[in-house]
């Protein structure tokens, strides 16, 4: 029998990880994208880092981050009474980590093919960086936004390795739908597996599909 919880708490997480993604990746793309600093190639590197990462070594290190014995983990359970191993909110924390280059890749290219002339003349008419982010840059990258929120939507619905090592697999709590697909298939209920891969595929294709077929249609408008 197909439990929909898990499915539900799929798109839960994969929603409040777009969100608060988009929100940290404007800023750090953008700066990546402007900065003369030395520190861009370090700071790069480790945002790229979980595209060769082995999922369960980003797992394994936020698990004894998050732990009640390591001092950090003690730090919030004794200061904000908060555990994050086994949890819903731990699960977004590894969410947001392991899914960062595919929002920040995208937006920094976004605001890398955007011509120097655009903010030249927006600071040339008196506009300050917040207004030429906001009313010149952002308008102008909207395709690469909605390319960077797709594609982390979509790959936070298909995690499994950190999901399974931070949240493991409590029901109605951290036991998104790949933890349940594994589950049926270890418990050898290959039809219930395969109607929660199939949901899981449908959607997913359709997201990406309606993705592409949007920036192609602009890239046609441009051309013409």
């Amino acid at each position: 029998m197909v439990e929909w919880s898990p499915i539900i708490l799929s798109f839960k997480l994969a929603g409040i990880t777009t969100l608060l993604l988009l929100l940290v990746a404007i800023p750090l793309s953008y700066w990546l994208s402007y900065t003369r600093s030395y520190f861009k190639p370090v700071i790069e590197t480790l945002v790229s880092m979980p595209l060769v990462l082995p999922p369960t070594v980003i797992g394994f290190y936020l698990l004894i981050a998050f732990s009640p014995a390591n001092w950090f983990g003690e730090f919030l359970d004794e200061t904000f009474n908060l555990q994050l191993v086994f949890s819903f909110e731990g699960l977004i924390i590894a969410s947001i980590l392991y899914s960062l280059p595919f929002m920040v890749h995208p937006i920094q290219s976004g605001f890398n093919s955007i011509p120097v002339s655009y903010s030249e003349a927006s600071f040339v008419m008196g506009k300050t960086r917040m207004t030429t982010l906001f009313k010149v840059l952002i308008p102008n990258i909207r395709f690469s936004i909605l390319t960077g929120v797709v594609l982390t939507f979509a790959h936070t619905i298909g995690e499994f390795g950190v999901v399974l090592m931070i949240g493991g697999n409590i029901p109605d709590e951290t036991r998104v739908a790949s933890i349940a697909i594994y589950d049926e298939v270890e418990s050898l209920n290959y039809r219930t597996a395969n109607i929660y891969s199939i949901i899981l595929f449908s959607i997913t294709f359709i997201i990406l599909l309606t993705v592409y077929v949007t920036n192609g249609r602009y890239m046609k408008r441009i051309w013409k």
